[in-house]
């Protein structure tokens, strides 16, 4: 890398202004886990361009942001590990980056091989200034100047995504789950591009996952505020930073297989027509665990204490629930929180102060999230009661239940997710043909880059999608790289050096 990057001027403002003549494509590690994929991948690639220049663009633009290969991510940070257990986190980051590094060249090679001119690019290269947090490192600027330049001459750009760089100090950073995701929208932004395609190994955003609802449909549109929601909730198809980027920007995106030539789904701004529907999509979730802490004093002051300490660990909860018998002495706590949290959260509730001791602490990690969203919710009552009509007449048990404006979220067992999601869709009209056969790679061997999404298979989560592979790098990682970065970062403001 050359630090005279940081010494430029600053790139020119983004235009509000759509260019028609520019797209960018991003590829998951699944479309990109072989030779013949990323062959595939490059004539997507090339007839993207050659179909901007068929509708008249003088000068066709295209951009790709690519993943690493499905599996590479995964081995190289078990290199790391394998090498130092408490290794340093920017070298982590400088060896988890280049997995992306790698498909960005191999696919550039693949497209002059059709003829068509590219080059890749790293992160650092354009550069993509990030904020210092390690393995979870927030974009703040992309300087398009050299690849505009060199787009303007017929060249596809093929950018390395999930990764940035500190500029003060000159250090690569990657993006933590979704990396690519983000890294493709932002540079859609940074571009003014007509449209973001997100290719990914399913046809688009279903109603849920079709590998456990059959009957789950395929969505033509999907609103952005709904596809947010999703992303938070378990749907792997698209990051939640991403989402939340084409929002605010109002994006064009659209997440289509790379196996096929579907219209997948477009995410749109809402519209009055797309209130009609109750539901949009249900989402679900594996990973997290059921926390109870039982006999803590019946006091005020309680719930801020417990949840204060879990917040300075930096654990993030979710479903809470408070249960006390009348007039009792004692009230238990309970909530839900990633699995991977589970040693990080055992310890922050022993650091509770003396006056708020509990007795002792359960967990239960054989649940399951369930969640149904749609934003005909803000306009339609009873919408809960469908879903809880339809778990109690299949003899499911509820065991925690959360709401906001759009979406319903209900923990289940574990061993009832296929049959309570199945219901669930059917009692929101939500069924399909039985004989729709979405589209998926011959072989879905593991995906890949570094910034975390999982694909199909994974089971931690899905729903509404089928998610593709991008980039397997843990939450645990990210918020293990996040936490040692803040503590790095203290020491570098008191002199201790990069």
């Amino acid at each position: 890398m050359n630090s005279a990057s940081a010494m430029t001027p600053s790139p020119p403002p983004v235009s509000s202004e759509r260019d028609d003549s520019c797209a960018v494509l991003k590829f998951g590690g699944t479309s990109l886990a072989t030779p013949e994929r990323i062959r595939s991948a490059a004539r997507i690639v090339r007839d993207e361009f050659l179909r901007l220049g068929a509708a008249g663009a003088e000068r066709p633009k295209v951009a790709v942001v690519v993943s690493a290969m499905g599996g590479d991510t995964d081995r190289l940070i078990s290199l790391v590990r394998e090498v130092s257990a408490t290794h340093d986190i920017r070298e982590f980051d400088a060896v988890a980056t280049t997995g992306e590094v790698v498909s960005a060249a191999l696919l550039a090679v693949a497209l002059q091989d059709l003829g068509q001119p590219a080059r890749s690019w790293s992160g650092w290269q354009l550069p993509i200034h990030t904020t210092p947090v390690h393995g979870a490192a927030r974009i703040q600027e992309i300087d398009t100047r050299e690849i505009r330049r060199r787009m303007e001459q017929g060249e596809v750009a093929v950018i390395a995504g999930y990764q940035g760089v500190e500029t003060a100090r000159n250090r690569m950073t990657t993006l933590g789950r979704g990396g690519s995701d983000t890294t493709a929208v932002a540079l859609a932004v940074a571009l003014s591009a007509a449209h973001c395609d997100i290719y990914t190994d399913v046809d688009g955003v279903y109603t849920a996952d079709p590998r456990l609802v059959p009957r789950a449909r395929l969505l033509r549109e999907l609103s952005y505020v709904e596809m947010l929601e999703l992303a938070a909730l378990g749907s792997r198809v698209l990051q939640g930073r991403a989402a939340e980027l084409a929002a605010k920007n109002r994006v064009r995106l659209r997440v289509r297989s790379s196996f096929g030539d579907g219209a997948g789904t477009l995410l749109v701004a809402e519209t009055q027509a797309m209130e009609q529907p109750l539901v949009r999509g249900l989402a679900y979730s594996v990973s997290e665990a059921r926390v109870t802490v039982s006999g803590l004093p019946n006091r005020p002051g309680v719930a801020r204490a417990v949840f204060a300490v879990l917040d300075d660990a930096d654990v993030n909860i979710d479903l809470i629930v408070q249960t006390a018998i009348e007039r009792s002495e004692v009230v238990d706590i309970t909530f839900t929180l990633s699995r991977g949290d589970r040693e990080r959260a055992h310890a922050a509730l022993r650091d509770l102060p003396a006056e708020f001791a509990y007795e002792r602490i359960s967990w239960d990690e054989r649940v399951a999230k369930i969640s149904v969203v749609g934003i005909g919710m803000r306009s339609h009552s009873g919408v809960a009661r469908k879903l809880f009509d339809a778990l109690a007449e299949g003899g499911i048990n509820i065991e925690a239940i959360s709401t906001s404006e759009i979406r319903i979220s209900v923990l289940v067992a574990e061993d009832n997710l296929e049959e309570a999601l199945r219901l669930a869709h059917t009692a929101y009209g939500l069924d399909g043909d039985a004989t729709n056969d979405p589209t998926f790679p011959p072989s879905n061997d593991g995906d890949g880059d570094g910034d975390g999404n999982s694909d199909g298979d994974d089971d931690n989560g899905g729903g509404a999608v089928g998610g593709e592979g991008d980039d397997n790098d843990s939450d645990g990682v990210a918020r293990q790289n996040k936490q040692q970065g803040k503590r790095r970062d203290k020491k570098h403001r008191q002199g201790r050096g990069a």
